[in-house]
Formats: C-alpha cells, structure tokens, sequence
C-alpha cells in the first residue's frame, strides 16, 4: 500500500506522467477495431431477445440425461410450436431444467405443445412451466427502454454543459456512445439474453462511467484554471496531468466495483445457470471495464482535442513550444560545451602540468637573475686614492720660525 501511495504522490505532482493525451491516436484506433468489431456482430448475429421484449411462449421442464436440445426442438415443431430457443439452466441445489422458448402461441397450439413434450420426456402436467408474454407487452418494454436511454443521454448532455462547457457534454457525450456501443456489441457476440435487467444494467454502468469522466473533468477544469494568463504549459499538457493526478484513483475505484461483480457473473453463470444475476452481472462488468477505458482514454483526449483547435489555445500552444524549444536549445549548448570542456580537461591537464614545471625552473633562476641584474644596474664606485701630502717649504719655514721665536 505504500508503495501505491508513493506512485500516486508521484503522478499528482507531475514527477511521473502516463502519457494518455499525445497517444490519442492509437487510443482512437484500438476503440475503432473494438466498436467495428461490436458492429460487425450485432448486424451479422443480432441481438438474442428474451421474451419479455418480443413476446412468445415459455415451457420449462426438468432436465435429464436422456434429453438433449435437438430432441427437444424437433418435439415442439412436430407440436406446432415452430422454432424455438432451448436453453439448459443450472439452479440452486444442482437441479437443472429446460428453457423452451417460442413466439407466441394460442391456447390450442400451446396445449399441443405441452401434451407433446410431456408424452415424449416422460413429464408430469405439474413438472411442466408454461408462460406466454403478449407481443403488444413485449414492444412497449422495447420502446420506453430506448426513451429512457435516450432522455439520460440527453439530460446528462445538458447538466454537463450547464456544469462545465458545451466541450465536455460532447467528450463525454462520445464516451457513453463508446460504452453503449461496446457492450451491446459484446451481448450480440456472446449471445446472452438481452432483458428488462439488462436495460438496468445498462443504464447503471453508463451512470459509473459517467461518474468517473466528470471526476477527471473537473480536475481538468482545475489544472487549466487561468492557463491563457499563464501560459506555463499547452491545454493537453495540463489536461494530461490531471488524467495522471486522478489515474490512481479511477483504477482503485474500478477494481473495488470490479471483483464482486466478476464473482456475481462467474459464479451465476457457473452455478446459477441464466437468470437475473446473469444477465445483470454481465452487462456490470463489460459496462465498467469499458467505461474505466473510456473516461481515460477516450473522453480526456476528445476534449483535449476540441479545445485545441479554439484559436486561443491555439496560439498559447505555439507560444509554449516555442519556449519550449528555445529552452531545449539552450540546454543542449550547455551540454555541448560541458562535453567540450570535459573533452579537454585531459590536454588542459598535461599542459598545466609543463607550465608548473617551467615555473619551477623560473623559480630557481629567479634569484640568481635577480642578483645577476642587480649587479649590473649598479653604477660603478670611483676608487678612492689617499695621498699624502708634504708639507711645503714655507710652512715648514712658518713652523721652525714660531719655534725659535718660542725659544728665545
């Protein structure tokens, strides 16, 4: 748990990003093969209706060794009960019984049908299930199941633009389509019933997913809060970023829904046999798996993309690339010059050290240069001649005069 925690302290605060919006492209495509695959299915093999939707007559029975689906289709076209549906389900208990279900009978050919199965699998009158649903009842579930799809669609399109802006309604608009699309898809592949609890479901999951693309919108709203006066990053930029500050969190909330789901379908359609659980466990889970996908992957880039060709963000794109780029520029001269320099460093090195040793020699020259000089700048001192000098004559007639004169 720590661990998830520090990843998730790391996608909010941008430190690691899953980049979700600039892969827009191959998102686009793996929902393209999905929703053509979906198509392809539902126009090929339709959609398995239970009765409840087209109306038609019900026998249940229980099973035994000795029946098998294609005996029991032949009894009730030789009965007058046309084609029919047969289908094995498991109860509670390990009691299992025989599904046979028709389009609508009258009560003569209904009781031709019941007398036949009972005289051919040895089954009692009170072992013998037998329901008819009207065609008139089973078209009016049909049609006010698809007014109710399309009012939700159509009050979810409103809110979202009175909440957030025309823009999201859309994105968000195109992920429900998304998930509609896919689970029906998956029901005309799988061949599983299509029933009243399937609608259910089908509106429930379309609420979910919803639910987790309005969370990831307003953490957009957020980031993107004042960017055009800013202009620190382009609208994907910011949009992708609050995909990653909310990842963790759509991803925990998803398998939390997921798991018991998952155990309700297995262990209803592994146990149970086909039933209320069944039907509506399936749509759940496909609903959920799709709608997670979508609000990450489909509906935060379509509204990264429509919001990238208004004009102003246009131009806050070009602008933020542009600085971008020049500090890219800037970034990689340095690095150039630091390889340089470090390319260099070694020359640098040997050079340095031959200048220190010719220092050292200067060094030791030094004195003997300076004393060398000195001794030439000196001028010459004049020699110094001491002579002595004789007295003359007449001093020393003065003296010997002063002498005698003393004398006398």
């Amino acid at each position: 748990m720590a661990g998830v925690g520090g990843i998730a302290g790391r996608l909010y605060r941008g430190e690691v990003s899953v980049s979700f919006v600039r892969r827009q492209r191959m998102w686009y495509t793996i929902s393209g093969i999905i929703l053509l695959v979906s198509v392809v299915a539902l126009l090929v093999r339709g959609l398995n209706f239970s009765v409840e939707f087209k109306g038609g007559s019900t026998f249940q029975f229980p099973a035994t060794s000795s029946t098998s689906q294609g005996a029991i289709s032949r009894v009730v076209t030789a009965g007058g009960g046309g084609d029919s549906t047969v289908q094995h389900i498991s109860g509670l208990n390990g009691l299992s019984q025989w599904q046979v279900t028709t389009h609508a009978l009258s009560q003569g050919v209904t009781e031709k049908v019941a007398t036949a199965l009972e005289q051919a699998f040895h089954v009692t009158q009170s072992q013998l299930g037998i329901g008819l649903v009207g065609p008139t009842w089973g078209s009016q579930i049909t049609s006010k199941a698809i007014e109710a799809l399309i009012v939700f669609l159509v009050v979810i399109v409103i809110y979202l633009s009175i909440a957030f802006e025309w823009r999201m309604a859309v994105a968000a608009f195109v992920a429900l389509l998304h998930d509609i699309v896919i689970t029906v898809g998956v029901y005309a592949l799988t061949g599983f019933q299509v029933s009243p609890t399937s609608v259910i479901g089908l509106l429930t999951i379309l609420g979910y997913s919803l639910y987790d693309t309005v969370v990831v919108f307003d953490k957009v709203r957020e980031n993107t809060a004042g960017l055009l006066t800013t202009q620190r990053s382009t609208y994907s930029d910011a949009a992708n970023l609050a995909l990653n500050q909310t990842l963790v969190r759509s991803i925990n909330t998803s398998l939390t829904a997921l798991i018991p789901v998952a155990s309700i379908l297995f262990v209803g359609a592994g146990l149970l046999g086909a039933g209320t659980l069944k039907d509506l466990s399936l749509v759940l889970f496909v609903g959920m798996l799709s709608g997670t996908y979508s609000s990450i992957c489909i509906a935060t880039p379509v509204l990264a993309d429509l919001k990238e060709r208004d004009p102003k963000f246009k131009d806050l794109a070009v602008k933020v690339n542009r600085r971008l780029a020049g500090g890219r520029a800037a970034q990689r001269a340095a690095s150039e010059a630091v390889g340089a320099a470090s390319a260099t460093a070694p020359a640098e090195a040997g050079r340095s050290d031959v200048a220190a040793q010719s220092a050292d020699a200067d060094e030791a020259i030094e004195p003997a240069a300076a004393v060398s000089a000195a001794a030439a700048r000196a001028p010459e001192r004049p020699r110094q001649v001491v002579r002595q000098q004789r007295p003359s004559g007449g001093a020393q007639r003065r003296s010997g005069s002063g002498t005698r004169k003393k004398k006398g």
